[in-house]
């Protein structure tokens, strides 16, 4: 006779049981759980482990800041060591400083990191996928290209030498973050996507991505195809895919939730939570 595996009790609402927070808590919370049942869902589906770095696109101060590795490294905290994890991105970018302390914190945690662009991940969020292994897309998603700005002005447009006869040092700093951000993108490459590629590849797609050359708006789409044609390792989902299908709710949820509760960013795994409220207004 062939015993049988031991029934697993389903965690609430899947399960038969309460949940065993109290009610009025559970409820004043639900939305949250109910995300969490579903990357518990999405981790099932792909055996590994999905953490989510969400952003209201809709506010300004949402940005990368110098605040958010303490927070990605609070859900990393919840990953063992060599667990292959996804990262579910959406940001406008931010501070190039900041990237770099997530880059290199995802660096050195994981062995295996996978981005996910359900939406957009534009400018340094384009970056943070950069130094991931792949990236998931589906047809709504979008890259972006990775030319800094000071102060909202393009520094490929602060560069021009015309520019230093009138704000010489706002010139100089514009060649710094501009050089800053060749350095990291093209580290990121040789590293990782493109590591064994043609000799001048890394240049050339460092050179696309952070220059006016090719895409002449900072806001410009680069869809599954276009990063495909950059040669960056796309894993496309179309639409009815199952895997897509879940991470297009997730997406949704994230997307009314921080909307509705005028958040500035969610930092989420399945059992870790964190969301940033944006400051009251100044009347």
């Amino acid at each position: 006779m062939v015993a049988k595996a031991p029934l697993v009790e389903l965690p609430f609402p899947r399960g038969n049981g309460l949940p065993t927070q109290s009610p009025l808590y559970w409820v004043g919370q639900k939305d949250r759980y109910l995300r969490q049942v579903l990357i518990r869902d999405i981790e099932e589906l792909t055996g590994r482990r999905l953490i989510v770095y969400f952003a209201n696109r809709f506010r300004d101060e949402a940005g990368i800041d110098d605040a958010d590795p303490v927070y990605l490294m609070e859900l990393l905290s919840d990953v063992n060591t060599g667990d292959p994890v996804d990262l579910l991105i959406e940001t406008n970018g931010g501070k190039t400083d900041s990237t770099e302390a997530l880059v290199t914190l995802l660096q050195n945690r994981l062995v295996d990191y996978r981005a996910i662009v359900a939406n957009a991940a534009k400018s340094n969020g384009t970056l943070l996928c950069l130094a991931a292994k792949s990236i998931i897309m589906g047809a709504p998603s979008e890259l972006g290209p990775i030319d800094p700005h000071l102060n909202g002005i393009p520094c490929t447009v602060l560069s021009d030498p015309v520019v230093a006869q009138s704000n010489f040092p706002l010139h100089s700093l514009a060649l710094l973050a501009m050089k800053q951000t060749k350095k990291l993108a093209e580290s990121l490459l040789r590293n990782g996507m493109l590591q064994g590629s043609a000799p001048g590849e890394v240049e050339r797609v460092a050179q696309a991505l952070g220059s006016r050359d090719t895409y002449f708006s900072h806001g410009s789409v680069i869809d599954h195809r276009e990063a495909a044609q950059l040669n960056l390792k796309i894993q496309y989902l179309p639409p009815g895919d199952e895997l897509w299908e879940r991470i297009w709710l997730l997406y949704s949820m994230y997307d009314f939730d921080v909307r509705r509760d005028n958040y500035l960013k969610i930092f989420e795994g399945r059992a870790r939570s964190t969301a940033i409220g944006a400051p009251p207004k100044v009347v």
